[in-house]
Parts: C-alpha cells; sequence; structure tokens
C-alpha cells in the first residue's frame, strides 16, 4: 500500500497501525494530517524527525500565506538536510520544490530546480504522490513560460503504468486538457477532459470531477449531434499525433445527459453566489437539449439564486 489516500483510510479505520506506515510514506502521511486536515494517530507524528517535523511547519507557514519567514525557514532546512547529522533526500527535495515555486533564487534558477526534483523523485520514489506533483508543478512552469510542448511532454511521464496515484492523474489530464483547449485541439481535449472526470468519480473526488464535467461541457456544447461517436469510442480509438492540431468533433446528446445528471444535483445543493457561470451551463444544456426538466430543477431553487443573470433568463 504505498497511497496517502490509503493509508490515511487504514489508520481511520484500524486495518493497518502507526507501525505498519512505511518510513518513506510517514512525512506524505503527515502532511495530509496536519495541512489536508485528514485525521489520523498522534503516534505517527511521533515517528517523524525533528527535521520533517520543522518541514511540516514551513509548508504550514505557506498555507498562512507567511512567505517572509517561509523563505528564511527554508533555507535553514535546506542547510540541515544536507548534513550528516539529518540528511534526508525527501526533505531536499520538498525543500527544493518549494523555493523553487516560490522563485526564490529567480525564475530561470526555478524551472532548473523544477526538473531537478522531478528527476531525483524519479530515480527515488517513481510514481509516488511527490513525483506526481514535481511533475505538475515542473509543466506548470512551462505552460506559464510559453513552453506548451515542453509542458505537454511532462504531463506524458504521469500515467496509470508509472504508478502515480489517482488524483495526480486526473490532475494532469484536466490541465492536458486546458492547454489543448488554448492549442484550439478541442476534439483530444474533450478526450482529456473526460478521462479526468472518470478518474476523479473513480477516486471519489467529487469537487474534481464537477470541474472536470463542467470544462467538458462547456466544449461540448458548441455542437450536439447524435451521430457522433460516444466519448468512451472516442477515448478507444485515439490515435496517438506527433504534434497537437485543430480538432473538432460534436457532442452525443447522450454524455451530455450523463454529465449533467451528475452534476446537477451537487450544483443545485447551495446556488448562491452573484456569478454561477455552472449554473448557466445547466440553462444552456437544457435549452439546447429541450430538457425542461433541468430547468425546472433551477427554477425551483429562484428564491436562493442570487445571480441577478441567471434569474432574468429563469424568469423570461
Amino acid at each position: 500500500m504505498t497511497d496517502v489516500r490509503e493509508l490515511i483510510d487504514g489508520l481511520q479505520n484500524g486495518t493497518i497501525s502507526v507501525d505498519e506506515v512505511p518510513q518513506e510514506m510517514l512525512l506524505s502521511v503527515g502532511a495530509e494530517m496536519l495541512l489536508g486536515e485528514s485525521a489520523g494517530p498522534d503516534e505517527l507524528l511521533a515517528r517523524l524527525s525533528p527535521l520533517q517535523r520543522d518541514v511540516l511547519g514551513l509548508q504550514a507557514l505557506l498555507v498562512e500565506g507567511d512567505l517572509a519567514n517561509a523563505v528564511v525557514l527554508s533555507e535553514e532546512l535546506l542547510a540541515r538536510s544536507r548534513t550528516s547529522d539529518e540528511r534526508d533526500f525527501e526533505c531536499e527535495v520538498r525543500l527544493r520544490m518549494e523555493r523553487a515555486l516560490l522563485a526564490v533564487d529567480g525564475p530561470e534558477q526555478a524551472g532548473l530546480e523544477l526538473r531537478w526534483c522531478s528527476e531525483r523523485l524519479k530515480a527515488i520514489a517513481p510514481g509516488s504522490g511527490l513525483h506526481g506533483i514535481a511533475l505538475l508543478n515542473q509543466a506548470a512552469w512551462h505552460a506559464l513560460n510559453g513552453e506548451v510542448m515542453m509542458a505537454l511532454a511532462v504531463h506524458a511521464d504521469i500515467t496509470r503504468e508509472s504508478g502515480h496515484p489517482a488524483e495526480i492523474r486526473g490532475l494532469s489530464r484536466l490541465e492536458v486538457g486546458r492547454m489543448l483547449t488554448a492549442l484550439d485541439d478541442l476534439d483530444h481535449a474533450m478526450r482529456h477532459m473526460w478521462t479526468a472526470r472518470a478518474i476523479f468519480l473513480a477516486a471519489e473526488m467529487d469537487a474534481e470531477a464537477v470541474v472536470a464535467s463542467l470544462e467538458w461541457l462547456d466544449l461540448a456544447l458548441e455542437e450536439v449531434n447524435d451521430e457522433a461517436p460516444r466519448m468512451l469510442s472516442r477515448i478507444e480509438n485515439a490515435q496517438p499525433r506527433p504534434v497537437p492540431g485543430s480538432s473538432w468533433i460534436p457532442a452525443h446528446s447522450a454524455d451530455i445527459i450523463e454529465v449533467v445528471e451528475q452534476v446537477l444535483p451537487l450544483l443545485t445543493a447551495d446556488v448562491s453566489g452573484s456569478e454561477r457561470n455552472d449554473l448557466g451551463l445547466i440553462l444552456d444544456a437544457s435549452q439546447i437539449l429541450q430538457r425542461n426538466g433541468w430547468r425546472e430543477a433551477l427554477a425551483e431553487k429562484s428564491d436562493s439564486i442570487q445571480d441577478e443573470r441567471l434569474l432574468e433568463v429563469l424568469q423570461s
């Protein structure tokens, strides 16, 4: 068992003991307990080294937005992680990654550091959650610097076969879908978003699944044709290409119905907010597919809806 979420669940339901948590997973599990607010036994934190506990303290500073003190502390902890007394490769990687994300040594050096982190983790912890995070960060750096093809190449290393956790693979596919959308490669963008959605649903990551579903739906509503292939067929019959290019295939109404039926109960649980573009997409789908039940489900919540544009459409 190497997935942090599985380890946390096992600790909570008593199927594994604190002593059964692998040494190399202690820091990741401790971070999830303290920063992800996941309940877990305090005895696990006692197994952390002083350096590991201080690294978690640094991450807490970052969460609180105390960047000035975080930068100072990170330099001290990085030096400690390289000493003979406290040598810790994982802590060093985490610290160098955090400093790169803060661009402590400048944007160009940040890119080199993120690449070092990815390559180091590929050697010492391939397929781990931390390795996946390093790859996501490296890809994001390339994308922010206009190096989209490099970013896509990094994402290509995040696969099920490589052992990366579901949440990493889902986030990767979603980001690839967004980049392909920007390149007008919409057919392939929709396939990646649909894959992200499926991964998130299987992992019971409801919030992330809703995000992927809505971004897919936004593209799908551009054109609906019931003679178009279903998404599963499009994914199964996809062929590799040397480079991305402009592409488009209409959406099948059955896929749109599947998505809307899945997200509608979650979206209507709370309809507050002055800008609810997500609910607007549901209205658009209702009109395009002539599914009045979706519109009626929103109309029943009119008293709680705060988006003026949405109310205007519902009342028209």
